[in-house]
This record gives C-alpha cells, sequence and structure tokens, in this order.
C-alpha cells in the first residue's frame, strides 16, 4: 500500500490526501490493479470506459485509429500519470481511443463514477479527489491546446522545433517517450522526411541527439 501511495502521491490527482485517507480512498473508488505485459491493450476503442487508470510501473500509449486503420499516438504516458480521467467527467460510455502498454505495465484502476461523485458518507478526502479532478483537467486541456499550436507550423522542421520547445521546458535537454515512428504520427508528418530533416537540424547545429533525447543547441 504505502508503494502505490508513495507513486499516487507524485500525481495531482491525489494533491493533500494523506496517507492515513488513501486505503480508504481506495475503498471508496473500487480499485483494482492490474498487470499488462508490453504490448497488451489496456482499452480498446469501443469498449465501455469504466474506470481511470493510473501508471504504478511502466507506460501507456493512447492511440486513434482512422477509417482506414492508421492508428496516430496521440500521447505517451509514464509512472505517475493517470489518464481517462476525461472520460469520466464527460460520462463518455464508450472509449473512443485504444490504450496500449508500452512496457510490462501496473495499473491501478479507479471505477470513475465513484470519482466524479461524492459518496453516501460524504467524506472529506473525496471531495478534494474532485476538485483536483478539475484542476488535471484544466491542465489536459493546456497540453491539448499546445498540440494544437505544434500542428498548425507549416513546415516539418517548425513542428519539431515547436514540440521540443513545448517538451523541454526550462531546460536545454530532453528524452521525449516516442520512438520515431510515434513521433511522426504525433506530429502527423511523413516518418522518414520526419528524420531527414532532424538530420538536416544537427548538421546544421540547431539540435543534437541520440535516440530519444535530445538538446536544444540555438
Amino acid at each position: 500500500m504505502k508503494k502505490i501511495f508513495n507513486v499516487a502521491q507524485t500525481n495531482p490527482l491525489f494533491a493533500g490526501v494523506e496517507f492515513s485517507d488513501f486505503q480508504p480512498m481506495l475503498c471508496c473508488l473500487s480499485v483494482k490493479v492490474a498487470d499488462y505485459k508490453k504490448n497488451d491493450i489496456i482499452l480498446l476503442s469501443g469498449d465501455s470506459a469504466k474506470f481511470v487508470g493510473l501508471i504504478l510501473s511502466g507506460g501507456v500509449k493512447i492511440i486513434k485509429e482512422d477509417m482506414d486503420g492508421r492508428a496516430t499516438v496521440l500521447t505517451a504516458l509514464e509512472v505517475s500519470n493517470v489518464f481517462g480521467e476525461e472520460f469520466a467527467c464527460a460520462e463518455i460510455e464508450h472509449s473512443p481511443v485504444t490504450i496500449i502498454a508500452t512496457e510490462d505495465s501496473e495499473i491501478m484502476l479507479m471505477d470513475y463514477k465513484s470519482m466524479i461523485k461524492s459518496c453516501s458518507n460524504a467524506c472529506l478526502y473525496h471531495a478534494r479527489l474532485i476538485k483536483n479532478m478539475m484542476k488535471l483537467l484544466a491542465v489536459k486541456t493546456l497540453q491539448t491546446s499546445q498540440k494544437m499550436e505544434i500542428l498548425s507550423k507549416r513546415t516539418t522542421r517548425e513542428k519539431l522545433l515547436s514540440f521540443l520547445d513545448v517538451h523541454r521546458g526550462a531546460n536545454k535537454k530532453i528524452t521525449i517517450p516516442y520512438n520515431r515512428e510515434e513521433l511522426a504520427n504525433y506530429l502527423c508528418v511523413d516518418r522518414s522526411a520526419m528524420s531527414k530533416e532532424l538530420s538536416k537540424m544537427q548538421e546544421e547545429g540547431l539540435i543534437t541527439y541520440k535516440k530519444n533525447t535530445f538538446e536544444i543547441l540555438r
């Protein structure tokens, strides 16, 4: 339990929740912990969206398929991130996306209906959870806005620079959670053209990179 709490408290959803309240909160949320192997499907598009997930170990990616079966990576998430909370607040019955484990993962699954409605005990920690959920959704809205800004750029180079600038924060060096194919899908560009552009940018001294770690030089 302490291990789960240590991960959970690093996520804004559980901000201000004390360890003494954590166990009764999990009972209130009908929580269960599930293990997934790499590439296992956690939630399939069209399936009933009944839970919010907290990543205890490993990671997941969220993908969206078009009518032709082409998959676009919407986001990749690592330990202590949550997913599915937007379905909870919108009360969406069927998932519009597929969620896949990117490596062997342990996920805490919380009943979403229990999360967004006050329980019969009117417990204070549940009210705090709902308040935290609203803040979390506001952050997700900001992230969506940032992605729209990135995709609005006209060229592959502009999209790459905008992506790196948004995700690096105050650091010059970042490690992104995408491989080349996933990054190309995220940016909605051709993978081969993107790889060539990355090489050009490195040759010109704009960036340097090794695998998924990038550094902005100027």
